[in-house]
């Protein structure tokens, strides 16, 4: 997201939910994708004001290099807008304009199921929260729906073959498809395969698909190219056909 020149400078994400390699830090996103700053210094009085104007799952956060990942809903109060921050097909990060109902809720996907301190059962998602006496139906793999003004679990998707995925890691990142079958191999990765909407098939470890609705309806709103790979032609005619409309 950073011009060839930028990278050597660019800011470090803050320790929070996300790996430093799987995220970005607020300032990219107020600055290089929605350009509501020009500078460092603009992002920094936007993020530090008084009446807190960036809210990331519902709470207001003042650090301009907050780390942000896969699904966090960032509200901006004064705009009244709301993003999902998503991968697109090359495997950027995206914020995804969504409207004030779908941004009341998160998809969370369950790394780990344990048994605590005092035999207390409990999960990890993938943004680090822990959550005490889960529903005895969640498993590993699995997709939550967090409601974000409650913090309570409001719904799961099954990790089962015929679910809607999306790829978050691997060389088919960003794609979106339907879950045909995944192939165990005990002491090393398992396989799923998925089919996208265009009916071509593709590949990818199990642990790089998070499921994000049953059937072949997402439960969140997705960028306008819709998890669809194109091959290098198709990109090409696409860009003619919008030079010539345009």
């Amino acid at each position: 997201m950073l011009d060839k020149l930028g990278g050597k400078y660019a800011t470090r994400p803050s320790q929070g939910p996300h790996k430093r390699r799987e995220c970005i830090p607020l300032s990219i996103l107020l600055r290089n994708r929605l350009r509501y700053a020009l500078s460092g210094k603009d992002v920094y009085s936007i993020v530090k004001d008084k009446d807190g104007l960036i809210k990331i799952d519902n709470r207001i956060r003042r650090d301009p290099k907050f780390p942000l990942g896969i699904m966090d809903v960032v509200s901006i109060e004064k705009t009244g807008e709301h993003f999902r921050i998503l991968y697109d097909i090359k495997g950027r990060y995206q914020a995804n304009k969504i409207d004030e109902k779908e941004a009341k809720f998160k998809l969370c996907k369950v790394m780990r199921k344990s048994m605590g301190a005092n035999k207390i059962p409990y999960i990890v998602t993938h943004d680090g929260r822990t959550i005490r006496y889960p529903h005895p139906e969640i498993k590993k793999y699995d997709t939550i729906k967090l409601n974000l003004e409650t913090g309570e679990v409001d719904g799961l998707i099954t990790y089962e073959n015929g679910a809607s995925i999306l790829t978050i890691g691997g060389n088919n990142i960003g794609r979106v498809g339907i879950l045909q079958h995944v192939e165990k191999h005990p002491g090393s990765f398992d396989i799923a395969h998925i089919k996208d909407a265009n009916g071509h098939a593709f590949a990818t470890r199990a642990n790089n698909i998070f499921i994000i609705g049953e059937g072949k309806k997402p439960v969140i709103s997705l960028l306008p190219r819709k998890g669809i790979k194109l091959t290098p032609l198709e990109e090409r005619q696409n860009r003619l056909h919008r030079e010539e409309s345009s």
